[in-house]
């Protein structure tokens, strides 16, 4: 503000301004700093490229492409703009040169280009190594290891093992609905628990349920990543647990700081960090089989059943829903995916357009991501390139979580998406009773629903490949009597197996966290932890 004093039209100022508001959650504010320098510099790439990533935090996906193309036009090797510019095509599903693009990727990937970020990766290319690769370009860019700190040394043993749980969603989000009773099963004789919140302080009923669990819950929103490391060291935790990888709101550098002697990458991101200051990733056999383990810079944590820790009960409406209410059809057969828009590839979308052609009446019930109605159009218009009528798409709007449980009763198959599988939709729709229908990949991401399924014993519902998936799918619509019985497995499975036995799940988590303990203690570097 003072270089803008001295010189108003300053165009690099505003940008830079325009960054720290936006860093400041201040998003309407940075817009116009945006605006003000590129009414400075229209051939100002870089502020082109902020404003469309400022879009894209304030929802406004169709403004965000159009800062992206106009940025791609004036300086196309812009670090990161082409994966920004493809994961809004993703989010609107707008795939007109997709092939061309993901060529284009794999090669500056392959060539160490900063080009994509690792999130956005995960719905494109469905390779382990690439997927590495990807992480380890970001890593040594905007999250290297730091120096800046003495290494953590041997703590004199604690009474109790100190963990500390970094993250952003302690409160009405995925991760808490996942993982808010794992907090309250955690024994408070062995472990003491300490909460590291750096997102918003919303007092809803997740962040109200959460925060009894802990014996301190620390508001760090405002502490920089240095800080809130130097304050992890001050309290002596044992095993700092990232919760947040590269997701939304991540803040890594907590990490390269060094904010633990162990630390643990866990359910928030589904890949590799490749960051050699992240010592174990939790996983299970099914996500990685140990001959892709050379794919993951950290050592695997083998956790029994799934990886995926699941409250035991859910709060539900029980609220009567008539289909036509939810804009359903009275009659026919209902598939759904309430996966993120972005997670759709035109490889799915066209097997499931056969999949509709051969199952008369049906529909399939799709997510509608901030009721985006651009993203439903083009929707609607590739279906109709398939001879599908547009009112065969129904598009779900977004609901309180316990509404939508209740809504899901009305599916009838959901049929999941390929390379980046639903994750808590599947938990979802699972303890709704509903069979979910996965096609196996390669990567983390690409396992999820399967891991799942096998938890359950429902491993007839994972295929190998995109013809043997359409075809089930549309053997389970056409015949009644095979879909009833996997629906009686699911429910027998739902009752008998450890699923939803969050209990259960942490006594192996904290099984796993006294070995990691025990070999740090003993001077051992971290290995490969298998619970049985």
């Amino acid at each position: 503000e003072k270089a803008l004093a001295i010189k108003p039209n300053y165009a690099e100022a505003f940008n830079n301004l325009g960054n720290t508001l936006r860093n400041l959650g201040q998003l309407d504010a940075a817009i116009k700093c945006y605006d003000k320098a590129l009414t400075i510099r229209p051939d100002y790439a870089e502020a082109h490229k902020n404003l469309g990533n400022t879009l894209t935090n304030h929802d406004q996906l169709d403004a965000a492409l159009v800062s992206f193309e106009r940025a791609l036009v004036l300086n196309p090797d812009l670090d990161f703009l082409l994966g920004h510019s493809l994961h809004t095509k993703m989010h609107l599903c707008i795939w007109d040169d997709l092939p061309n693009d993901l060529n284009e990727l794999t090669i500056k990937i392959n060539n160490n280009e900063k080009v994509i970020e690792p999130f956005s990766m995960l719905a494109l290319i469905d390779d382990p190594e690439i997927q590495r690769k990807t992480a380890e370009i970001c890593v040594n860019d905007m999250h290297p290891k730091s120096y800046v700190l003495p290494e953590i040394g041997l703590y004199p043993k604690h009474k109790k093992i100190r963990i500390g749980y970094f993250s952003a969603d302690f409160h009405n989000h995925a991760t808490m609905h996942l993982m808010a009773e794992l907090f309250e099963c955690h024994d408070k004789k062995k472990f003491e628990l300490i909460a590291f919140s750096f997102g918003p302080d919303k007092q809803d009923q997740w962040r109200k349920r959460v925060l009894l669990c802990f014996d301190q819950f620390v508001d760090v929103r405002l502490k920089s990543d240095r800080e809130i490391s130097l304050l992890a060291r001050k309290m002596e935790i044992d095993i700092a647990i990232d919760l947040k990888g590269f997701t939304q709101d991540c803040r890594p550098n907590i990490f390269a700081e060094g904010s633990a002697p162990i630390q643990v990458s866990y359910l928030g991101y589904p890949g590799t960090m490749a960051a050699d200051y992240m010592d174990y990733l939790i996983a299970d056999r099914t996500l990685i089989p140990e001959e892709k383990q050379l794919h993951y810079s950290e050592k695997i944590v083998y956790m029994p059943n799934s990886y995926q820790v699941n409250v035991s009960k859910r709060s539900v409406s029980e609220a009567s829903l008539l289909r036509h209410e939810l804009g359903l059809p009275n009659t026919g057969f209902i598939f759904c995916c309430f996966n993120n828009n972005y997670k759709i590839t035109p490889s799915v979308f066209t097997g499931w357009m056969r999949i509709l052609e051969a199952v008369e009446d049906s529909v399939l019930w799709l997510f509608s991501n901030y009721g985006n109605t651009s993203t439903t159009k083009n929707l609607k218009k590739e279906a109709m390139k398939f001879g599908i009528n547009e009112d065969r798409l129904v598009f779900a709007k977004y609901m309180p979580p316990e509404k939508h449980l209740n809504r899901i009763k009305q599916v009838d198959l959901f049929i999941d998406s390929l390379p980046y599988n639903a994750h808590t939709t599947t938990s979802d729709a699972l303890r709704m009773g509903v069979p979910v229908l996965t096609c196996l990949g390669e990567s983390f991401a690409s396992r999820v629903a399967a891991s799942l399924l096998s938890a359950l014993k429902l491993h007839s519902l994972i295929t190998s490949n995109h013809s043997e998936y359409e075809s089930l799918a549309i053997e389970l619509a056409t015949q009644p009597k095979k879909l009833k019985a996997i629906k009686d497995i699911l429910a027998i499975s739902l009752s008998s197996e450890a699923l939803y036995n969050a209990k259960l799940f942490t006594q192996n988590l904290e099984s796993a966290y006294m070995q990691m303990y025990e070999r740090h203690n003993k001077g051992l570097a971290p290995e490969h932890i298998y619970i049985e």
